[in-house]
């Protein structure tokens, strides 16, 4: 499932990232969590990198009109989709592992998708010292 080429398309992290938009997250706070609750084991960070290329492919092949493309828009569809934990890295247990919610992550698939893979509104958080943290406060 892995997809050479990222020539004209977004990363990985911001493709995982642009699920969690309506939360008001960036994607350097969302992956940023991620690095700091004690730091990831290699074996997580492998998951991470796995379930990163699974919503890539998704994102990236979910209009595609060439066999290839379609091939790895269903597989990393199929594999979302699938109950199935009998696998170490069944998305399921990878969503797990990481302490992500397996639903949130594929309700907002196919949000995305029922937007025609349309981003939903970024919003920045105000940082300390800002003009806009300062109004925020007063």
């Amino acid at each position: 499932m892995v997809a050479k080429g990222k020539r004209g398309f977004s990363t990985g992290h911001e493709r995982l990232a642009g699920l969690f938009e309506p939360d008001v997250l960036l994607p350097a706070q969302f992956f940023a969590a991620f690095r700091r609750a004690g730091g990831l084991e290699r074996e997580r960070l492998l998951m991470l990198a796995v379930l990163e290329d699974a919503v890539d492919c998704y994102q990236k092949y979910a209009h595609t009109r060439d066999l290839r493309g379609r091939q790895l828009f269903d597989e990393s569809c199929d594999w979302v989709l699938s109950p199935d934990r009998t696998w170490l890295f069944s998305f399921e247990n990878i969503c797990d592992t990481l302490e992500i919610s397996a639903e949130y992550v594929r309700r907002g698939l196919r949000d995305w998708r029922a937007r025609g893979g349309r981003r939903g509104k970024v919003l920045a958080l105000p940082t300390p010292g800002s003009a806009d943290l300062n109004q925020a406060t007063a």
